[in-house]
């Protein structure tokens, strides 16, 4: 048969547990500084490993207090597609590429084509 101590009960609205014999670990209060000298006021537990940075409120990078700037790693710029086309193609084909599409796109119009000048 069901356990009846639980039917009824509001089991999501609070715990069963009790707070008696819970002692909290020790706390140590970090303070945070960003760019636009907001400060940030964080408890950690002793034992716990402190960021080098937050981030704050208005979206800034906040450091520790007194702390030293954290070593910033290489970032490779992103690969755009233009240069991704270069890594396939030269210039001088890209050209050639351009001009035989503008030729075809002219006569679709029915224009009649573009004199080159030397």
């Amino acid at each position: 048969m069901a356990d009846r101590t639980l039917r009824g009960s509001r089991m999501v609205s609070f715990s069963m547990e009790t707070s008696q014999n819970v002692v909290p670990s020790e706390r140590q209060t970090v303070v945070y500084v960003c760019p636009q000298e907001h400060r940030i006021e964080l408890p950690f537990s002793i034992e716990a490993d402190i960021p080098a940075t937050w981030e704050c409120r208005c979206g800034g990078e906040a450091l520790l207090l007194d702390g030293k700037a954290p070593d910033r790693k290489a970032v490779k710029p992103p690969r755009t597609h233009w240069d991704m086309l270069l890594e396939r193609r030269s210039i001088p084909e890209l050209e050639e590429l351009l001009e035989e599409r503008l030729t075809f796109l002219r006569q679709s119009r029915g224009e009649k084509p573009a004199k080159r000048s030397a």
